[in-house]
């Protein structure tokens, strides 16, 4: 079977009685026994990145950390109970003397002292951080969504770029393969005429040389799309043998306004989201610290049991066996009054870091609209010079045709016939950066704006 493959994307229409050279022009390829490979979409790229790539899953791991934290954030409220308990035996010497001279001694007293306590303490009150510790949790949970949203957006974007930069470096190929068919052709009548006493020699080792300059180009082309190949296996996080073919075309969304882009920006961009959500927890983290300018109430209750027993005293006084068991609670109070201005000294901290933050915000809101603004002029210039490359394209092959029929027939020189096919060259070479440079300004307004998973 058969399969037709475009270098540019407009279809050319043939006829029976065009010549050679003009098929060759329209880049049309006959391929048979490829070897069969199966076809990698963007969209399952995406897809087999988002699943695997391991920035993603180390962002996952950390919102996991977050949200398992955030599960005890009420645990704050709750009180600590302890239980203690200790059984020691002695084993002593004793001796004792008084103040009337006598005296008392005794070895091998042995003692066993139970002791048992359960001991439970209860913070109602502690200027309300205990309150602020809950928010800030969930603020964490709310971030680690933020970066895991970021972190997928940019992998979107990077196998985007990956993705069609491969079918760029593709198209590329194609037109170096063109190339190569132009100048067998053109070796061949030179050739030709040198046998017919019509041409020189110097125009065949010329069409030679540019023939093996776009085999070593071809090679080149080959190396570098294995390459990208390999980077995107990267970012999909996939074995880096697996080979795939890509897509022949780049599909551009010339639709984009700056408008639109500038809407809700403040709202979607993923960067400034993360900056504004780390100015909430400062002003949270800033509670914290406000809150231990005050005092803390506590409630506390224990309840104790003692045990002792002794095999012998040498005072008639001393209990053989001694309980000891009770409830008691209480509340305490902590008043802070003087902590070397550490308290006064965090919150300062806090607020000069809150300062920073916002800061840091209105830079990121103006590098974000100068970038979008900037992005947006390349995507409209790439966008007009490709609608003037496709035009372009169409006026260098003509060209080519005319310099090679004029060159068959003598009226032109080699010379003029090797400029045509290097103005050629260069239109398909501008055409398909053209063409990439746009796909990669779409891309990056999309990602600035945050909505490029949205518009897969």
């Amino acid at each position: 079977m058969l399969r037709y493959i475009f270098v540019h994307d407009t279809k050319v229409r043939l006829t029976s009685h065009v010549s050679r050279l003009t098929i060759i022009c329209c880049i049309i390829f006959c391929v048979s026994d490829l070897q069969a490979q199966e076809l990698l979409m963007p969209e399952d790229a995406i897809a087999t990145a988002l699943q695997n790539n391991y920035e993603i899953r180390l962002s996952r791991n950390d919102s996991i950390i977050s949200a398992i934290d955030y599960s005890y954030a009420n645990a704050a409220f709750l009180p600590r109970l302890n239980g203690n308990g200790g059984l020691i035996f002695n084993n002593n010497n004793q001796k004792q003397m008084f103040a009337d001279g006598s005296d008392r001694k005794a070895n091998g007293i042995r003692s066993r002292n139970l002791t048992t306590s359960i001991a439970l303490n209860w913070v109602l009150f502690d200027g309300f951080k205990m309150f602020a510790t809950r928010d800030k949790l969930k603020e964490y949970l709310l971030l680690g969504d933020l970066v895991i949203k970021n972190q997928i957006i940019d992998v979107v974007a990077d196998v985007l770029k990956t993705y069609y930069n491969i079918v760029r470096q593709k198209q590329q190929l194609k037109a170096v393969e063109e190339q190569m068919g132009l100048n067998r052709e053109r070796l061949k009548l030179a050739e030709i005429k040198l046998e017919a006493g019509l041409g020189i020699k110097p125009d065949v080792l010329q069409a030679k040389l540019d023939l093996n300059a776009q085999i070593a180009t071809q090679l080149k082309q080959q190396t570098l799309i294995v390459q990208l190949k390999g980077d995107l296996n990267r970012l999909m996080a996939v074995d880096k043998g697996i080979n795939y073919e890509v897509l022949d075309s780049i599909v551009i969304d010339t639709t984009l306004t700056l408008a639109d882009i500038k809407t809700n920006i403040a709202e979607t961009s993923p960067g400034l989201l993360l900056t504004k959500k780390n100015i909430d927890i400062a002003n949270i983290t800033l509670r914290e610290r406000r809150a231990e300018k005050l005092p803390t109430v506590s409630f506390n209750s224990a309840y104790n049991f003692s045990q002792t027993n002794n095999n012998t005293v040498i005072n008639s006084f001393s209990p053989l066996y001694n309980l000891n068991k009770g409830f008691n609670y209480g509340l305490t109070a902590s008043i802070p009054i003087l902590n070397n201005y550490i308290v006064r000294r965090n919150i300062k901290q806090v607020q000069a870091d809150i300062n920073f933050r916002r800061l840091t915000l209105e830079n990121q809101t103006s590098l974000l609209v100068t970038n979008v603004e900037n992005t947006f002029r390349t995507y409209e210039l790439q966008k007009k010079q490709l609608a003037l490359e496709d035009s372009n394209i169409v006026l260098a092959k003509e060209n080519v045709f005319i310099a090679y029929e004029r060159y068959k027939q003598g009226v032109t020189t080699f010379i003029e016939l090797r400029e045509a096919q290097k103005s050629l060259a260069d239109a398909y070479d501008r055409l398909i950066a053209a063409r990439y440079d746009t796909k990669v300004a779409e891309t990056e307004l999309l990602r600035l704006k945050g909505d490029l998973v949205r518009r897969l």
